[in-house]
């Protein structure tokens, strides 16, 4: 089998499909001016470079954005029960973990699919360890079921072990995200549009969830030419990206 290798732009970025040319006409890479990149996937594909983390189940590699296949992180700001009573910030210990295990350094993630809003999901590797199944054996990720049942026994250790978000009764990250859309959503002046699109001081457009850290501090001028999105895909087609962190 043939292995073709393409460098993505200025980035240090490759992506390797292991398969016959004539399967290349089903992979393609999409370049807009205003969008990020969209890699469409067809069979499997291998993505490896410099990994950045963008939250406890997301990762950017290069221009291509990687979504952790069958696990689901606390959001960023999401707090979780604590034994004993309390909570803790299960959120931030989540994205702080995958940080540490990858530092910056080379991570191989394997393409599964490619979700609506354009993010490749994939199992990532950081010297031949799946960094899917640590963060869930860590309890640091639920196994996100509705999607795949991957990652189950991992979850079922963590859970024995009433580790992480297993300490305590919690609520999950789906949870979660649907009980602040649904707030924010009643209370947007565009109706069941919450996305905060802002513009800030350099002039980048960026969205703003409801779950995002920033999202209670942002504040929309419309005459300014910031916006209210239904939903981060019509964000992203827009012109307006997700916060890093």
């Amino acid at each position: 089998m043939r292995r073709i290798v393409h460098t993505l732009l200025r980035f240090e970025t490759l992506i390797v499909l292991k398969y016959p040319l004539r399967t290349l006409a089903r992979a393609l890479l999409i370049f807009c001016l205003k969008t990020p990149l969209t890699v469409v996937v067809a069979h499997a594909a291998e993505i490896t470079g410099e990994a950045r983390v963008i939250d406890g189940d997301t990762i950017d590699i290069g221009p291509v954005r990687i979504r952790l296949h069958g696990i689901d992180a606390p959001e960023s700001d999401q707090t979780c029960s604590r034994a004993g009573g309390g909570t803790w910030n299960c959120g931030t210990a989540s994205t702080r973990r995958l940080a540490d295990l990858i530092d910056r350094a080379k991570v191989t993630c394997l393409a599964r699919d490619r979700d609506v809003y354009g993010r490749i999901i994939g199992v990532c590797e950081k010297d031949d360890v799946d960094l899917n199944a640590l963060l869930v054996r860590e309890g640091l990720a639920w196994a996100f079921v509705r999607f795949s049942e991957d990652y189950l026994s991992q979850e079922h250790e963590a859970r024995a072990a009433n580790i992480g978000i297993w300490q305590a009764e919690t609520t999950p990250p789906w949870d979660y995200r649907a009980q602040r859309w649904e707030r924010a959503a009643a209370a947007s002046p565009r109706p069941g549009c919450p996305i905060k699109g802002n513009i800030n001081r350099a002039g980048e457009q960026i969205y703003h969830t409801p779950w995002s850290p920033w999202y209670d501090r942002v504040q929309i001028d419309e005459v300014q030419g910031e916006r209210w999105f239904c939903d981060e895909a019509e964000a992203e087609v827009a012109g307006w990206r997700a916060p890093r962190r």
